[in-house]
């Protein structure tokens, strides 16, 4: 087996392929004037294969493809496709006639060229249904309770109840409490957002996500949290997009942090041990 990564995961492809103590390749990449994009598998290829590409922005999308058709095209019997971070999985549903189901699209394709799939917090675990491959869907809950358990956070909150079960399962890696945030409504103009059940003030909090975008909702929640009293406030996400004025609304929190799903230097976070491990599992079951 050996490991190769695009573009948008060169970094963290390295890592997973020392964690498995295999060799990695580096595929040659450019673009050409008009925009249409090249691919290179150099060196020698074996018969298993592991790709480790996320697909964001849309142009990796594309280099995924060509990479898995470069790969069948030298001989690859077997390929693993890795995307740390899936993009266009937040389109999992109908919401009004003649959409596209995007997440499915993206499935759909990705599985042509793949004998198994490995997505890493992915918007929803009902995305596996449309594979008709082996297909796993790890978390990077572990990884971020380590690095939380250094800043000597005492509370893990969800920014709503929808990532309840992500902060639970962070907060109990680490032995500490935690909650969600909730709206109360006092009056007609007057909303307040404060943790469900848990009184947070003096405490050292942690604000945990699956994607920051443009940093609205940790804004948001962190004023909250520290007209309540927090005494720090983290906040912490498996995908760090970071667009728009996210640097802006970052100001809110003592610090920030996300995972190296999509690289950037933000990422100080790995979640390479996790994917090693889901590559152990899958092949094991190939």
């Amino acid at each position: 087996m050996k490991v190769i990564a695009g573009k948008a995961s060169q970094s963290l492809g390295k890592r997973v392929a020392k964690i498995l103590g295999v060799e990695f390749l580096a595929p040659h990449v450019e673009k050409f004037p008009d925009g249409e994009i090249y691919v290179r598998v150099e060196g020698e290829i074996d018969n298993d294969m592991v790709l480790i590409q996320t697909t964001y922005p849309n142009d990796r999308i594309l280099e995924l493809f060509l990479l898995q058709d470069a790969l069948r095209e030298r001989g690859a019997e077997r390929i693993i496709t890795v995307v740390p971070y899936f993009g266009y999985s937040r389109q999992d549903k109908i919401f009004k006639m003649g959409e596209a189901i995007s997440a499915r699209a993206m499935a759909r394709h990705i599985q042509l060229y793949s004998d198994a799939f490995i997505g890493v917090d992915l918007h929803a675990e009902s995305i596996l249904r449309w594979f008709d491959i082996p297909a796993m869907h790890l978390h990077a809950t572990k990884v971020i309770a380590k690095y939380l358990q250094e800043m000597n956070v005492g509370v893990v909150i969800s920014p709503d109840k929808g990532g309840y079960e992500r902060a639970r399962l962070v907060a109990e890696s680490m032995n500490v409490e935690f909650d969600y945030l909730e709206k109360t409504r006092l009056s007609g103009d007057t909303v307040v957002i404060k943790p469900k059940s848990m009184d947070i003030a003096g405490k050292i909090v942690a604000i945990v996500d699956d994607i920051i975008s443009t940093g609205g909702t940790i804004a948001k929640a962190a004023e909250q949290l520290r007209s309540q009293g927090a005494r720090k406030i983290y906040a912490v996400c498996t995908h760090g997009l970071f667009i728009g004025h996210a640097m802006e609304n970052m100001k809110k929190v003592d610090d920030f942090a996300a995972t190296d799903t999509i690289e950037s230097q933000h990422s100080q976070i790995t979640v390479a041990p996790v994917i090693a491990q889901g590559i152990r599992d899958i092949m094991g079951n190939l």
